[in-house]
Protein backbone atom coordinates (compact mmCIF):
# COMPACT_ATOMS: atom_id res chain seq x y z
CA UNK A 1 0.00 0.00 0.00
CA UNK A 2 2.09 2.84 -1.30
CA UNK A 3 2.21 6.46 -0.35
CA UNK A 4 3.06 8.90 -3.11
CA UNK A 5 4.31 12.45 -2.61
CA UNK A 6 4.58 14.93 -5.49
CA UNK A 7 6.52 18.16 -5.03
CA UNK A 8 6.21 20.85 -7.70
CA UNK A 9 6.13 24.61 -8.17
CA UNK A 10 2.75 26.13 -7.36
CA UNK A 11 0.50 26.17 -10.41
CA UNK A 12 2.02 23.14 -12.14
CA UNK A 13 -1.20 21.11 -11.90
CA UNK A 14 -4.77 22.34 -12.31
CA UNK A 15 -6.57 19.19 -11.07
CA UNK A 16 -4.55 17.86 -8.15
CA UNK A 17 -7.26 15.46 -6.99
CA UNK A 18 -7.40 13.74 -10.40
CA UNK A 19 -3.60 13.61 -10.50
CA UNK A 20 -3.48 12.01 -7.05
CA UNK A 21 -6.04 9.38 -8.06
CA UNK A 22 -4.28 8.61 -11.35
CA UNK A 23 -0.92 8.16 -9.62
CA UNK A 24 -2.39 5.98 -6.86
CA UNK A 25 -4.22 3.75 -9.33
CA UNK A 26 -1.11 3.38 -11.48
CA UNK A 27 1.03 2.27 -8.56
CA UNK A 28 -1.65 -0.21 -7.46
CA UNK A 29 -1.61 -1.71 -10.96
CA UNK A 30 2.17 -2.05 -10.94
CA UNK A 31 2.09 -3.59 -7.47
CA UNK A 32 -0.54 -6.02 -8.84
CA UNK A 33 -2.70 -5.80 -5.73
CA UNK A 34 -6.39 -6.72 -5.89
CA UNK A 35 -8.84 -3.87 -6.32
CA UNK A 36 -10.36 -4.14 -2.85
CA UNK A 37 -11.07 -1.37 -0.33
CA UNK A 38 -8.08 -2.38 1.82
CA UNK A 39 -5.74 -1.26 -0.95
CA UNK A 40 -7.87 1.43 -2.63
CA UNK A 41 -8.52 3.18 0.70
CA UNK A 42 -4.89 3.03 1.79
CA UNK A 43 -3.03 3.91 -1.39
CA UNK A 44 -2.78 7.68 -1.57
CA UNK A 45 -0.95 10.51 -3.27
CA UNK A 46 -0.22 13.88 -1.72
CA UNK A 47 0.37 16.82 -4.06
CA UNK A 48 2.61 19.48 -2.49
CA UNK A 49 2.79 22.96 -4.01
CA UNK A 50 6.08 24.74 -3.36
CA UNK A 51 6.90 28.38 -3.99
CA UNK A 52 8.84 28.66 -7.26
CA UNK A 53 11.97 29.76 -5.41
CA UNK A 54 11.89 26.63 -3.21
CA UNK A 55 13.15 24.33 -6.00
CA UNK A 56 16.43 24.51 -7.87
CA UNK A 57 18.99 22.32 -9.52
CA UNK A 58 22.69 23.20 -9.40
CA UNK A 59 22.32 25.34 -12.53
CA UNK A 60 19.51 27.41 -10.98
CA UNK A 61 16.55 25.88 -12.84
CA UNK A 62 13.46 25.30 -10.69
CA UNK A 63 10.80 23.88 -13.02
CA UNK A 64 11.18 20.30 -11.82
CA UNK A 65 8.77 17.81 -10.29
CA UNK A 66 9.79 15.21 -7.73
CA UNK A 67 7.65 12.12 -7.18
CA UNK A 68 8.50 9.92 -4.21
CA UNK A 69 6.83 6.53 -3.94
CA UNK A 70 7.01 4.53 -0.72
CA UNK A 71 6.13 0.84 -1.13
CA UNK A 72 6.49 -2.21 1.06
CA UNK A 73 9.85 -3.92 0.60
CA UNK A 74 10.14 -6.22 -2.40
CA UNK A 75 6.84 -5.48 -4.17
CA UNK A 76 8.47 -3.91 -7.24
CA UNK A 77 10.89 -6.10 -9.17
CA UNK A 78 13.10 -4.49 -11.83
CA UNK A 79 10.49 -4.64 -14.60
CA UNK A 80 7.90 -3.09 -12.30
CA UNK A 81 10.35 -0.37 -11.24
CA UNK A 82 10.98 0.55 -14.87
CA UNK A 83 7.28 0.48 -15.70
CA UNK A 84 6.03 2.47 -12.74
CA UNK A 85 8.68 5.19 -13.18
CA UNK A 86 7.80 5.55 -16.87
CA UNK A 87 4.05 5.63 -16.27
CA UNK A 88 4.19 8.05 -13.34
CA UNK A 89 6.41 10.37 -15.36
CA UNK A 90 3.91 10.29 -18.24
CA UNK A 91 0.99 10.95 -15.86
CA UNK A 92 2.82 13.97 -14.40
CA UNK A 93 3.56 15.48 -17.82
CA UNK A 94 -0.01 14.94 -19.02
CA UNK A 95 -1.49 16.44 -15.85
CA UNK A 96 0.72 19.51 -16.25
CA UNK A 97 -0.10 19.82 -19.97
CA UNK A 98 3.63 19.90 -20.66
CA UNK A 99 5.04 16.93 -22.63
CA UNK A 100 8.59 18.17 -22.01
CA UNK A 101 8.09 17.81 -18.27
CA UNK A 102 9.06 14.15 -18.69
CA UNK A 103 12.64 15.45 -18.94
CA UNK A 104 12.29 17.30 -15.62
CA UNK A 105 10.40 14.74 -13.53
CA UNK A 106 12.36 12.82 -10.92
CA UNK A 107 10.81 9.65 -9.51
CA UNK A 108 12.29 8.13 -6.38
CA UNK A 109 11.27 4.63 -5.36
CA UNK A 110 11.67 3.95 -1.66
CA UNK A 111 10.95 0.73 0.17
CA UNK A 112 9.55 0.65 3.68
CA UNK A 113 11.24 -1.89 5.91
CA UNK A 114 9.19 -4.87 7.09
CA UNK A 115 6.80 -3.54 9.72
CA UNK A 116 7.72 0.05 8.83
CA UNK A 117 4.34 1.09 7.40
CA UNK A 118 1.38 1.71 9.64
CA UNK A 119 -2.28 2.63 9.45
CA UNK A 120 -4.92 2.76 12.17
CA UNK A 121 -2.19 2.63 14.80
CA UNK A 122 -0.65 -0.67 13.63
CA UNK A 123 2.76 -1.15 11.98
CA UNK A 124 2.04 -3.71 9.26
CA UNK A 125 4.21 -6.52 7.97
CA UNK A 126 3.76 -8.14 4.58
CA UNK A 127 2.08 -11.07 6.32
CA UNK A 128 -0.34 -8.69 8.10
CA UNK A 129 -1.33 -7.10 4.78
CA UNK A 130 -1.72 -10.45 3.02
CA UNK A 131 -3.91 -11.79 5.84
CA UNK A 132 -6.06 -8.65 5.83
CA UNK A 133 -6.46 -8.86 2.04
CA UNK A 134 -7.42 -12.55 2.17
CA UNK A 135 -9.96 -11.85 4.93
CA UNK A 136 -11.49 -8.94 2.99
CA UNK A 137 -11.75 -10.97 -0.21
CA UNK A 138 -13.26 -13.95 1.67
CA UNK A 139 -15.85 -11.69 3.33
CA UNK A 140 -16.74 -10.16 -0.03
CA UNK A 141 -17.06 -13.61 -1.62
CA UNK A 142 -19.24 -14.80 1.27
CA UNK A 143 -21.44 -11.71 1.02
CA UNK A 144 -21.70 -12.14 -2.75
CA UNK A 145 -22.58 -15.80 -2.31
CA UNK A 146 -25.25 -14.97 0.27
CA UNK A 147 -26.77 -12.36 -2.03
CA UNK A 148 -26.85 -14.64 -5.08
Amino acid sequence: MPMIDVYSPTGTFSDKNRLAQDLARAVMRWEAVPEIPLFADNTAAFIHDLPPDAISNAAGRGDYVRVQVLTPAGVLDRDKQLGVVKELTEIIAAAAGDPRLVERTWVLLTESPEGGWGVAGHANTGADLAAAARAEMAAAAEQHGAGA
